[in-house]
């Protein structure tokens, strides 16, 4: 009987090792068959780009720290430039309809992919992504291009982002417009002060509190934190869908704002953008009072009268009411994504504001039945 039991315990022991080994051994990974370009980045193949609708732009890529970064680059070389940072859940697709009337103007047109966006490398996990990951990349591209005498254009999540950006390198900036989007802070004050630590904690509280939320509830509801909790607990979160619904774009646009994500793996920058909104409320904050709050150049808060992210929340816009130069226009019609129902209209804004004379304008809305997307 002991000979057995210890035939028994040999075989386990051998076993065990056996497992310990297999699961600690380095395997070999085919990379370029999975798309993996390091351990937790993912790049999409280029095949995915070709023949995209209104797209003819070519490619240019700058490698910052553990990823490449893919940017637009059009125009003379020489020209003013014009920089367009996109925000969720788009990429420099978003301004496809805008680029030529600004290139044909004689300006030069910069506009990046954000990491997990567009043609620009992704991680696989939602943990590596955070706003001060994206504020360094977008601060270190401007930089390593070295772009000066910058007119920017900041839209969505590109606001958060492009805001610190600015906070960052003002000397390299020359005016600012800002449209459906903002900073968000607390404001001055011992209270205030004391919620921009605990706003972000209070927050993801509420969001697990709350738990999921369906792509019916986020559509068919009028609240942000709807958006919030579909975005963050989805699988596959439905990027073409939500262009179709918020930028009503069609089905071959909506294809397009697809295209960089192969599979759910790819989306894990887009699924977690929204959650990061209240993650940096203390360093926004001090991005006012140490650069915004003194900015003397021209800042222009052009938001569309359809749009139900700045429309619902008139805070918003009131935060950026704090940089001393901002001027505020009306576009009427457009919804969030004015640059997909208005591009060539607002390009045109653009290249009035450099000149010294924006004017609000007026397009036709848009009015796409949310009941054929769900």
């Amino acid at each position: 009987m002991n000979k057995v039991f210890s035939i028994l315990f040999f075989v386990l022991v051998i076993c065990i090792g056996l497992f310990l080994y297999i699961r600690n051994s380095e395997p070999s990974i085919n990379y370029d068959r999975f798309n993996l370009v390091s351990p937790g980045i993912l790049r999409t193949p280029d095949e995915r780009f070709e023949n995209l609708k209104d797209y003819p732009f070519k490619a240019n890529y700058l490698t910052i720290d553990d990823t490449r970064i893919h940017y637009i680059d059009e125009g003379p070389k020489d020209g003013q430039i014009v920089y367009l940072l996109h925000g969720e859940p788009t990429w420099s697709y978003l301004f496809r309809k805008m680029i030529p009337t600004l290139v044909n103007e004689g300006f030069r047109v910069i506009a990046p992919d954000m990491v997990g966006f567009g043609k620009s490398d992704k991680y696989i996990l939602t943990s590596d992504y955070s706003h001060q990951m994206h504020v360094d990349k977008m601060t270190q591209l401007i930089v390593e291009l070295d772009l000066n005498n910058i007119t920017a254009h900041f839209h969505d999540w590109g606001g958060p982002v492009g805001l610190r950006v600015l906070a960052e390198e003002p000397e390299r900036f020359d005016r600012i417009i800002a449209t459906n989007t903002s900073l968000p802070a607390t404001g001055r004050g011992f209270v205030n002060d004391l919620r921009s630590y605990i706003l972000w904690p209070i927050f993801k509280f509420t969001i697990w509190l709350q738990g999921p939320a369906t792509w019916e509830e986020f559509v068919g509801g009028d609240g942000f934190t709807n958006w919030i909790r579909y975005s963050t607990y989805t699988d596959n979160i439905d990027i073409g869908g939500i262009m179709r619904v918020l930028g009503s774009v069609s089905e071959e646009e909506s294809y397009a704002y697809e295209a960089p994500y192969p599979n759910a793996s790819y989306k894990a920058g887009a699924q977690i953008f929204p959650y990061l909104i209240p993650s940096e409320i203390r360093k926004n904050e001090m991005a006012y009072r140490k650069v915004l709050e003194k900015w003397n150049k021209p800042f222009l808060i052009a938001n569309s009268d359809n749009d139900p992210v700045t429309g619902n929340n008139p805070e918003i816009v009131k935060l950026l009411k704090r940089i001393p130069t901002a001027n505020e226009i009306v576009i009427n019609g457009p919804g969030h994504f004015v640059q997909e129902e208005a591009g060539p209209e607002y390009a045109q804004l653009i290249i009035d504001f450099i000149n010294g004379n924006p004017e609000g304008f007026s397009v036709e809305k848009k009015v796409l039945d949310k009941n054929s997307i769900l």
